[in-house]
């Protein structure tokens, strides 16, 4: 007589087996490479840490020599973050919910609702937490066409909180750069915009985003000032008389 065996008994073991084991150690070591890929780029959030006073002097320097050519005025504008992004803390926890629930399900006692409940809750809040204390993991949380508004919208309010909307002949230039969004903004008054196609006012934009992928906001910013520096010099140049209507300043700030 032929023996039978289940077959599929071992294999289903042998596989839960490996679920028990390798869960735990896939949410320990996917939550500590995020954890530590957010604290090595702590500084790129850090508006005192991407510019140093020595690289806030080179700016100050480069918005003096482009203004000397000029009536027209140009600001520079750090912030950390232009939102506070709470719905990105939530997801932050729902998610480190969801996904340690799933990797950790062998270990979790289901049979007791309370401490499974209580698990969760501990996920979530892990995942919050991280999310409130590290701007990096944070950022993996927000939704790119909100990073995009909300950099916008800041960015209008610093160009009429800073009266750049107030220079006699409408040549106030804002360059507006948020660190938490990944987001510049060239915001530009109507008299020199009115002399200045949108594919300058993108390579001014462009000049600004190559000098930070290179790692350097100044050389960035100092671009992005000699660049629109050169168009208001052409446009708008210095004549005797004119005067400084905004003081020659870069603005860093943590939000």
């Amino acid at each position: 007589m032929q023996s039978w065996t289940a077959a599929g008994e071992q294999s289903s073991s042998a596989l839960w087996e490996i679920i028990v084991l390798a869960g735990p150690l896939l949410f320990g070591a996917l939550l500590l490479f995020l954890l530590a890929r957010a604290v090595l780029r702590r500084r790129r959030y850090s508006a005192n840490s991407v510019l140093g006073e020595e690289d806030k002097r080179a700016v100050h320097e480069a918005i003096t020599a482009a203004e000397r050519r000029t009536v027209g005025e140009i600001l520079p504008v750090v912030v950390e973050r232009s939102d506070p992004h709470p719905g990105a803390n939530w997801l932050a926890a729902v998610a480190v919910a969801l996904i340690g629930s799933a990797l950790l399900a062998a270990r979790l006692p289901w049979s007791h609702p309370a401490l499974i409940l209580l698990s969760q809750i501990t996920l979530g809040a892990v995942g919050f937490g991280l999310a409130r204390l590290l701007p990096g993991f944070k950022r993996m949380f927000i939704f790119e066409d909100r990073a995009t508004a909300v950099a916008q919208e800041q960015a209008f309010q610093e160009f009429y909180a800073n009266g750049l909307h107030r220079t006699e002949a409408a040549t106030g230039v804002l360059l507006f750069v948020s660190l938490l969004e990944h987001r510049v903004v060239v915001l530009a008054d109507e008299g020199i915009d009115a002399k200045s196609d949108a594919e300058f006012w993108a390579d001014t934009d462009q000049r600004i985003l190559e000098g930070i992928r290179r790692g350097s906001l100044r050389d960035g910013l100092i671009a992005g000032i000699e660049r629109a520096g050169e168009r208001l010099a052409e446009q708008f140049p210095w004549e005797d008389g004119d005067r400084n209507e905004i003081p020659d300043r870069l603005i860093v700030r943590r939000e």
